[in-house]
């Protein structure tokens, strides 16, 4: 596995990979990998030739109080797990190296309809971190095709309208949640709950699949239904909700009927934890 710094040595390996035919997959990720992570480049390896991860934590897209400085930061182990997969590049660039002068004066504007709803309403400008920052990503792997994760299901959308809006050559896959045995969503964000608040966790993927079935079996009361959930998860010992909502999938705005495919989305608090989570319905 190709262990690589610099922009330049990323952009001359890709180029000779091209050279010989060969299709290149990508996925971007902050490192601290789990399983989750893991399962999109297996996706990634069936969709191409050579595939490249990237390992950046980006502070573009934190707000001025969360916890850039803090982001746990495992490159030891995460490129041995990226080894054990026989992943061909990783590319772990410095701050420096993506924003050579300590900032940036163009920035990519995420989608203002997509990016104003939910994650980007209670995080001020974190999209246009991640559309600006992949945005560079993409201008430095050139990849046929990237591998992004349901579970920030906003961020796959905005990312796939930043794509067609911007003309880019790039196929963009969404790989379906990995869960724990007993049904939580993988993130690194699991790592800070308690043992009492990790076995509350899992009731999250419950009630999204209580919606599911509700929304399935033909009931037709949205905003019931939410309402319903959310005083559910309140009462299995959750300390906030900030959102449950059913959603269409395309635009992310909250319905009244079912006219296509749905998305329900959910964020929830365990103590000082957010954990994100849905669960998508045709």
């Amino acid at each position: 596995m190709l262990k690589v710094e610099t922009i330049k040595s990323v952009r001359e390996q890709v180029a000779q990979w091209k050279q010989e035919g060969l299709k290149v997959g990508f996925v971007p990720t902050m490192g601290n990998l789990h399983d989750g992570h893991l399962s999109l480049v297996k996706m990634a390896q069936e969709k191409a030739d050579k595939v490249v991860v990237s390992i950046f934590v980006n502070p573009l897209q934190f707000g001025p109080n969360e916890d850039f400085g803090n982001y746990p930061r495992t490159l030891q182990k995460d490129c041995e797990k990226l080894g054990a997969l026989n992943v061909d590049m990783v590319f772990f660039p410095s701050v420096e190296e993506m924003y050579p002068e300590n900032g940036m004066d163009t920035l990519v504007k995420a989608s203002a309809t997509l990016g104003a709803l939910w994650e980007g309403a209670s995080r001020p400008g974190h999209f246009d971190g991640v559309t600006t920052v992949v945005t560079k990503l993409f201008n430095i792997v050139t990849p046929d095709v990237a591998v992004f994760g349901q579970k920030d299901f906003q961020q796959w959308r905005i990312i796939k309208q930043m794509v067609v809006d911007l003309s880019m050559s790039v196929d963009i896959l969404r790989a379906p949640i990995g869960r724990d045995i007993d049904g939580l969503a993988l993130s690194s964000r699991n790592q800070y709950l308690t043992e009492v608040q990790r076995q509350v966790a899992p009731k999250l993927f419950v009630t999204l699949q209580d919606i599911a079935s509700a929304i399935e079996s033909g009931n037709t009361l949205y905003r019931e239904l939410e309402v319903t959930a959310e005083k559910q998860l309140l009462a299995y010992g959750f300390d906030a909700v900030d959102y449950i909502r059913i959603v269409d999938a395309d635009t992310l705005k909250p319905v009244m009927e079912k006219n296509g495919s749905l998305v329900v989305l959910a964020v929830v608090r365990l103590g000082a934890t957010r954990l994100l989570d849905n669960i998508c319905i045709n």
